[in-house]
């Protein structure tokens, strides 16, 4: 059971008694439910403009920061195309990496006739399986018919 003191103004022990009649009472007990329900409104539509004013206040602090944020990056990465590149922000998340030329003079492949076979069984030319492995194609002809 809920006590009626609950969540109200204590009421006194006694009852006031008054020489108003029960309509006067009755009109004084709805002006007293008017003035709080016109106090809850005031407070209300300050809470509500309170916060509207923070949330303001608080979207232009972000968007400063944002800005600034990217000035000092734009600035960090003018002379690197690479940590530009590394900074741009796509919807994806993917970065945005400046694809190097490796230097693959010194690199040497290794003719295996055994894998050269498998891919012409699988019907690699003798042009691309000479441009593959950096052979002439008469050499290539040579290990096939080896076989």
């Amino acid at each position: 059971m809920v006590d009626k003191s609950w969540g109200s103004a204590p009421s006194p022990g006694f009852r006031i008694r008054t020489n108003a009649s029960p309509d006067q009472r009755a009109a004084e007990r709805a002006e007293a439910r008017e003035a709080r329900a016109a106090e809850r409104l005031a407070a209300n539509e300050q809470r509500v403009q309170d916060r509207a004013v923070a949330r303001e206040a608080e979207a232009q602090a972000r968007e400063r920061a944002r800005t600034e944020r990217r000035e000092t990056e734009q600035q960090a990465a003018s002379g690197d195309p690479h940590a530009a590149a590394a900074q741009r922000r796509r919807s994806s998340g993917r970065k945005d990496v400046v694809r190097e030329q490796r230097d693959t003079r010194g690199y040497a492949t290794v003719v295996d006739a055994g894998r050269m076979r498998e891919l012409a069984k699988r019907g690699a030319s003798i042009a691309g399986l000479a441009g593959a492995f950096g052979i002439t194609e008469a050499e290539v002809a040579q290990i096939l018919a080896a076989e």
